[in-house]
């Protein structure tokens, strides 16, 4: 019987169509989910639409509909939207169905029964555009942190679920199990805020129609936040069939946003200790996608749309690139120009010419068929070393219970292989073995190229299953053995080729792009120039500036002024600082320094410096920028 795997994306909100931030999440779990089908797991891939919003309602009210008619022409559109981006999704909740409306009473009665939600008033500020309640400290400059708009002041009785009687279990369940919040700089956020102390939470509103009524009182309905939550389990049977959702639940991964961690790592765990149900075996906290350094939002219109991406070049294109570009737990951005340089150089020059090439000279020198490979020789067998040991080395890279995904190294290994391809083609030269009347040679060297594009299409499956399919389907394979239903044990079978097929070649799967021609029509390109300015809250907001702590120093050879650091934000980072005419590395390590933890990486020296720390002076005086008193690393700095 096959190991279960239970996946979930955040359910969305309706009032706007996904954007390239909203899509990077999807195609993220949706990675992981192909990989596990592959890898011989029975997958339950769940995504789905969060309904009850006020903001959903003011936008259907603004487009003269009922909200319900408003969702449904909603969730046609997203589903179409995730289709087009080749998402493998296995069942698709909507907060306005009736097992979801079931689910909710069902679990607020329990927890209502055991003592844990009470009537209270609620006063306090509430910001429509998030749906979220925010006390004085939490606003900037009395905004919302996150929308930068002013909140309203609410006043209304409200039920309450008593969060601050499960602040020691949830210290226990997350420091006794490291792995149920990745990466460790969300893990170490969350432990922060709960030992920051926690407030009971207001999960009901009296003065709002759109939502589920709750089972205790007339004119009371759930939270738009403990309404959604419930999808998780309302999607697997909860209330209904105790034997489905005991056959799926616990979720073995929730993929969310980074912002939304506090509802999924805090409240959630919490609200399922109250049910005496169990909790999700791990919460992994993406980071944003930014567009040129600016977090993609639809309030502030600058956002770039899946659709306008796949219309064009295709989904794979897309997904390989939002997962290539960079890791997968922190902040990446979206830049046209390093977008067709991927395409161009990963995508055309080195997986779709491999292809091209190899069957071209199949078709030129062999009728388009298969011949049966001589004896292999030292090129072939490192060839297939490199092939085999690329699915044990991707599984660790997307093995979620080793408490990290790391998409982009995956792929890093991926391409490894097929250049490695491409290098033994260059190095054998079948062109030249057939002038030569070499022909064993020439079938041996064709072969084993073919043979290991045969299995970069089932490696590379997960992330671009359209590109995979389709070099299988070039290679001949279809007809012999389908490409559904191959899962990862044929990587082992090394010369699983069979010998006769005939080749069914396609248009290129990759066609080169003019970058000049094509970023020119999708955005206004003109140069930024620099300019002395004041800069506003936003922009400043956008530093991700930490308490961190040097762990390891050492001086870069070669220099006399550049220290090599170890830096602990909550996780290890490599840091190449110039203080070192005024600081002795072993004076630095213990010390706390305010460290800039989204900071572009560069290379100094040779060395991969992760981030800056901060420091004052000039370069003979520098002094590093510390925290005055006691701050746990990994604080918010602002």
């Amino acid at each position: 019987m096959k190991k279960k795997f239970f996946i979930t994306t955040a359910i969305d909100y309706v009032n706007n169509l996904p954007h390239i931030g909203t899509a990077y999440e999807k195609i993220g779990a949706d990675v992981v989910a192909r990989f596990k089908r592959l890898d011989g797991f029975q997958v339950h891939f769940l995504m789905g639409n969060d309904e009850h919003s006020a903001n959903v309602k003011k936008e259907a009210e603004a487009q003269k509909m009922d909200p319900g008619r408003y969702c449904d022409q909603m969730a046609k559109e997203f589903q179409a939207i995730w289709k087009k981006l080749n998402i493998s999704y296995d069942d698709f909740i909507r907060t306005s169905e009736p097992r979801h409306f079931q689910a909710v009473r069902e679990l607020f009665q329990k927890i209502y029964d055991r003592g844990d939600i009470y009537q209270d008033c609620y006063r306090g500020w509430y910001c429509e555009s998030c749906e979220a309640f925010y006390k004085d400290k939490d606003l900037a400059e009395g905004q919302c942190p996150v929308h930068h708009q002013e909140p309203k002041w609410i006043e209304e009785e409200n039920y309450f679920f008593a969060l601050s009687r499960y602040q020691e279990r949830l210290l226990g369940l997350i420091e006794d199990n490291p792995r149920f919040i990745s990466p460790e700089i969300r893990r170490n956020e969350i432990l922060n805020l709960i030992k920051g102390g926690l407030e009971d939470v207001s999960i009901s509103r009296s003065s709002f129609d759109w939502g589920i009524p709750l089972p205790v009182k007339d004119g009371q309905v759930a939270y738009v936040w403990f309404d959604a939550l419930i999808n998780y389990i309302s999607a697997v049977g909860y209330g209904q069939d105790e034997e489905i959702f005991r056959q799926h639940w616990p979720a073995d991964l929730h993929v969310i946003g980074k912002d939304i961690t506090r509802f999924h790592c805090v409240i959630w765990p919490a609200m399922l200790m109250a049910a005496g149900l169990e909790v999700p075996r791990m919460v992994f906290g993406h980071g944003f996608v930014y567009l040129k350094g600016e977090k993609m939002s639809k309030t502030l219109g600058n956002v770039v749309e899946p659709l306008q991406v796949v219309d064009r070049f295709g989904a794979d294109p897309l997904r390989y690139y939002l997962l290539r570009e960079g890791s997968f737990g922190r902040d990446g951005k979206f830049v046209w120009e390093n977008f067709i340089d991927r395409y161009n150089n990963d995508l055309a020059n080195d997986l779709g010419n491999l292809l091209n090439r190899t069957l071209n000279m199949i078709r030129s020198y062999q009728a388009g068929t298969f011949l049966a490979p001589g004896k292999e020789g030292e090129p072939e067998g490192k060839l297939r070393s490199t092939a085999l040991s690329a699915r044990e080395e991707i599984r660790k890279c997307l093995d979620e219970s080793e408490g990290d995904i790391n998409f982009h190294e995956a792929l890093v290994r991926i391409w490894e292989v097929i250049r490695e391809a491409n290098r033994y083609l260059d190095r054998r030269a079948p062109w030249k073995l057939k002038k030569e009347g070499k022909e064993k040679e020439v079938s041996t060297v064709l072969y084993f190229t073919a043979e290991l594009l045969r299995i970069v299409s089932l490696l590379l499956s997960p992330f671009m299953p359209g590109t995979g399919r389709e070099i299988w389907r070039q290679l001949g394979l279809e007809e012999a053995m389908p490409f559904t239903g191959q899962d990862f044990t044929s990587v082992k079978d090394w010369g699983g080729l069979p010998v006769g097929t005939k080749i069914c070649p396609g248009s290129p799967l990759f066609p080169r792009i003019k970058q000049e021609e094509e970023v020119s029509s999708l955005e206004d390109s003109k140069t930024e120039k620099k300019s002395e300015q004041l800069i506003g809250f936003e922009e400043f907001q956008r530093l991700d500036l930490m308490v961190g702590e040097v762990i390891e120093a050492e001086r870069v050879k070669g220099s006399n002024k550049l220290i090599k650091l170890k830096i602990n934000i909550g996780e290890e980072r490599t840091v190449v600082a110039g203080i070192g005419k005024v600081y002795r590395p072993e004076d630095l390590v213990g010390k706390k320094v305010v460290f800039v933890a989204n900071l572009e990486p560069a290379k100094l020296m040779g060395i991969e410096s992760q981030g800056m720390i901060l420091a004052a002076g000039e370069e003979s005086n520098l002094v590093l920028i510390c925290p005055e008193g006691e701050v746990a690393v990994g604080a918010k700095v602002s």
